[in-house]
């Protein structure tokens, strides 16, 4: 069976289906939910299968979304419509076993089996073996930047099947839609499709062959990229000869501003760094704690009219699947340190609520704390975020209180993760 047919076998599209909506995400222009697909294609799937057999099919423009990117300004998706993903659904299941199997072993991003924990646990493995300076690769605008023909003339290194050929170019022509007005794509692959982070790798391979070639510790997720090295002086020479190929055989951009070659525990990988000592213990990067701190802010904005256990709810939820991802690291001292700072700031929001000093004497009597202390306290002139800090407000607000409210404790899911 030739490869358009087995991507559009029953079988595989049924997978396909169940896939999509099961990732559910925004309907992209034609404002079709992924609740809706089913009905939508028991109307229309004999013409849009009919087009496809025929290589008639043109894929809809991808609707354009920016989100904001943790490290500042903005993150450009393209949502394509139900319909679309699910054929790039079908595309990606029967393409993965094709290309995957021959993808190095130092790529992780977005294949069956490997995930973030792999890659940053191969680069700490790398640093306890002596290579402790890093080359940290940034590709700049690397979804937006890719070149149509270099990538299709690699896919077509091992798919065979012009139809199919045609149908993955149709994808990464397929246009933006802005403003109502349809804009043609020249280059890129839109971040946001289930088949462009496969066409990532089948790209980014060729790097991944030339670092093996030239006999390269590397660990890669997507357009992340750590070489690392023995020497300050190896990793910038290694550094100018990677930008070059990436430059020249890609036309890829390294982002300048980006990229450097420093120690591990100076810079990120995937949210985490490393302690500079000979194990290389894997921390949080710092700038994953200020991420997670500025969520944790607007959960806790004391403006935000909301009541108490709805805000704890928001907050157990941010909170443990931010720890399941995060609960590789091998410092957990910093866990309890955030863990202080969020109590700290459900006080800050419990004792705004107590605008007046009338109430805030009945809760805090309430609360069981003593009289002296209550008056104290509940007279004070300090400002609600120093009074958050205050033995008396610990006291009554501490802990064990916060853990009665139902808030979760970072720390013995982390312990809980670990152990499991």
């Amino acid at each position: 069976m030739a490869l358009l047919e087995r991507i559009l076998a029953r079988d595989n599209l049924i997978t396909a289906l169940k896939r999509v909506e099961a990732n559910q995400g925004a309907p992209g222009i034609d404002g079709v939910s992924t609740d809706q697909l089913r009905d939508y294609i028991r109307a229309h799937w004999s013409t849009i299968h009919a087009q496809l057999l025929a290589g008639t099919y043109r894929p809809a423009p991808v609707r354009r979304v920016e989100i904001p990117k943790p490290g500042g300004g903005t993150r450009q998706l393209g949502i394509p419509t139900v319909v679309d993903r699910l054929i790039q659904q079908a595309i990606l299941q029967e393409l993965t076993p094709i290309f995957d199997p021959d993808f190095s072993s130092s790529s992780f991003g977005f294949r069956p089996g490997r995930n973030a924990h792999d890659a940053v646990r191969q680069a700490q493995g790398y640093i306890q073996e002596g290579y402790r300076y890093v080359v940290d690769m940034d590709l700049e605008k690397f979804f937006d930047r890719v070149n149509h023909d270099i990538l299709m003339s690699r896919v077509a290194r091992k798919v065979k099947d012009k139809r199919v050929l045609k149908l993955i170019r149709a994808y990464l022509q397929a246009g933006v839609m802005i403003e109502g007005v349809k804009v043609q794509t020249e280059e890129g692959t839109p971040q946001g499709g289930p088949l462009s982070p496969l066409l990532a790798n089948i790209l980014l391979d060729d790097l991944d062959k030339e670092l093996e070639k030239r006999g390269l510790k590397f660990c890669r997720y997507a357009d992340d990229c750590n070489i690392y090295v023995k020497s300050l002086r190896a990793g910038q020479r290694v550094k100018q000869s990677i930008q070059r190929f990436l430059e020249k055989t890609l036309k890829l951009k390294v982002n300048e501003e980006k990229s450097a070659v420093d120690r591990p525990w100076k810079r990120a990988f995937l949210g985490f760094s490393f302690t500079p000592e000979r194990k290389a213990r894997i921390r949080l990067a710092p700038r994953s704690i200020q991420r997670l701190k500025q969520r944790i802010r607007q959960l806790t904005n004391p403006n935000w009219s909301i009541s108490m256990p709805e805000r704890i709810h928001r907050v157990n939820q941010y909170v443990m699947g931010w720890i399941g991802y995060f609960r590789l690291v091998e410092t957990p001292s910093v866990l309890q340190t955030i863990e202080g700072w969020i109590r700290r700031r459900l006080r800050l929001c419990q004792w705004l609520q107590w605008k007046r000093v009338r109430t805030r004497i009945r809760e805090l009597r309430a609360l069981g704390l003593k009289e002296t202390a209550v008056m104290e306290i509940a007279n004070t002139r300090k400002g609600a975020w120093r009074t958050t800090k205050t033995p008396q407000l610990h006291q009554a607000l501490g802990k064990t209180y916060w853990t009665a409210q139902g808030l979760k404790s970072l720390t013995q899911r982390y312990f809980e993760l670990r152990q499991g």
